[in-house]
C-alpha cells in the first residue's frame, strides 16, 4: 500500500498532463471495487455518502465525513479526493480549520465551493468566495502543501448559469490559489472549452453525472484534464436497488435477481 505521501504525489502528478476518470465512490467498498478497475484516483460525493445514511445531500456533520475520509482513504492504495461541499464553516478562519481536519484525515484533494450549502441558490459575493478559498490554500500549505485544492462555481447548478461570471470566478479562485477548477453543471463542448481555454494553464473538472454523448476521449480532447460523476454512480446502484424492491413488492418476483452482481465476484474485487 502506497504512503499518503506517495499517493498525494501521484495525485499532484495525475493533474500534470493527459486526462484521467475520478469516479465517486460512496464508500469503502465501492472505492476497492473501483481501485480494482484500474481508476488511478478516486473522489467522495457528498451526495452518495449522504443517502448510505439516509439523510439528504448537505445534511451530513462535517465529523461524519472526516470520518469517512479517514475510512476511505485507509481502504485504497489510490488517492483520494474530497467533496468538501463548503468547507464545513461560513468564515475564511472556520473553513480553514475545517481543512486542516480534512488534510488530517487522508485526503490527496479537497474542492471547495462558493455556495452557501446544498439548498442554497446564491453563491458568496466574490470577495468572499476568494476569502475563503485563501482560508483553504493556507491551511493546505501549512500542511506542507502536497494536497490539490480545487475551485469550485457553482452557478450553473444553483439556477444561475452565467457562464462568464463562472469564469469570472473560476479565474479569480485559480489566483486565490486553486490547484484546479471546476465548474459543475456546464455540459456543451463549447462552454466546457470556454471554461479550459479561460484558466489555461490550470487543469479543469468535468462533471459527468447525466447521460451525455461526450466521451473520454471527446473530454480530452477539449482539454479537460479531469473527469468526475458526483453521485451518478450511487444513483445507479440506488436504480437497481429501487428496481428489484420494487419487482418483488408489486410483482412478487424475484427474476430480476439475474441480474445482480454474483458475490464471488464482488469478494475478488475488494480484495
Amino acid at each position: 500500500m502506497p504512503t499518503l505521501n506517495e499517493k498525494r504525489a501521484t495525485f499532484r502528478q495525475l493533474h500534470k498532463h493527459g486526462c484521467f476518470v475520478m469516479p465517486n465512490p460512496w464508500d469503502a467498498g465501492s472505492a476497492k471495487l473501483l481501485q480494482s478497475l484500474g481508476f488511478k484516483a478516486v473522489a467522495t460525493t457528498s451526495a452518495g455518502l449522504a443517502w448510505s445514511r439516509g439523510v439528504d445531500d448537505g445534511a451530513i456533520t462535517r465529523e461524519t465525513v472526516l470520518a469517512h475520509v479517514a475510512e476511505v482513504s485507509a481502504a485504497v492504495g489510490i488517492p483520494l479526493n474530497v467533496d468538501f461541499e463548503a468547507g464545513f464553516g461560513d468564515t475564511p478562519s472556520a473553513v480553514g480549520e475545517s481543512v486542516r481536519l480534512c488534510v488530517a484525515a487522508g485526503a490527496s484533494g479537497l474542492s471547495i465551493e462558493d455556495c452557501a450549502g446544498p439548498t442554497a441558490k446564491t453563491l458568496y459575493p466574490l470577495d468572499e468566495a476568494v476569502a475563503r478559498l485563501e482560508a483553504a490554500r493556507a491551511a493546505i500549505d501549512a500542511a506542507g502543501g502536497s494536497i490539490v485544492l480545487t475551485g469550485r462555481s457553482e452557478g450553473f447548478i444553483r439556477g444561475a448559469p452565467d457562464l462568464a461570471e463562472t469564469i469570472r470566478r473560476l479565474k479569480a479562485y485559480a489566483a486565490a490559489g486553486a490547484d484546479c477548477l471546476y465548474a459543475p453543471g456546464i455540459r456543451t463542448g463549447e462552454e466546457i472549452k470556454a471554461v479550459v481555454e479561460a484558466v489555461a494553464p490550470k487543469p479543469v473538472n468535468v462533471l459527468i453525472g447525466w447521460p451525455s454523448e461526450l466521451t473520454v476521449a471527446d473530454l480530452a480532447a477539449l482539454g479537460v484534464r479531469r473527469i468526475s460523476v458526483g453521485g451518478a454512480l450511487a444513483r445507479s446502484a440506488w436504480g437497481g436497488f429501487i428496481t428489484m424492491a420494487r419487482e418483488i413488492a408489486e410483482q412478487g418476483s424475484f427474476k430480476g435477481f439475474a441480474n445482480a452482481a454474483q458475490g464471488s465476484d464482488i469478494i475478488k474485487a475488494l480484495r
